[in-house]
């Protein structure tokens, strides 16, 4: 396994420490962070919200598309209705789910962006 190229001496840059240091997240938020990227580590949960970036779709139609059962669709739809990355409407007996907001897009957009270069 390749190393890391470390620092070989034991000096602190205490201006840059000093300037980083106001802007690092606290213990609370990097938690809550950490945990949305995680949504993001499940191949089915992306594809889910890949899919509802084209359209809004029932879990059927989820299910049909992703070749999954639609309790297993709405398990992973539950856990991305509580980080709040989907919603849902109600239209008669159906209900549509879709990406609860931009931000959702930009952080499937970045990602891919990422892996692209």
């Amino acid at each position: 396994m390749e190393r890391l190229p470390v620092c070989e001496c034991e000096s602190v840059h205490q201006d840059v420490v000093d300037a980083v240091q106001p802007q690092l997240l606290d213990d609370a938020e990097a938690i809550d962070l950490a945990s949305l990227f995680k949504l993001f580590g499940d191949g089915t949960r992306v594809r889910i919200l890949q899919a509802l970036r084209v359209h809004e779709l029932c879990v059927c139609d989820l299910a049909c598309l992703l070749g999954l059962t639609k309790s297993a669709i709405s398990h992973q739809l539950k856990a991305l209705r509580l980080s709040n990355l989907v919603k849902f409407r109600r239209e008669g007996q159906n209900v549509f789910y879709s990406l609860a907001d931009e931000h959702v897009e930009a952080i499937l957009d970045i990602g891919l962006e990422h892996l692209r270069e």
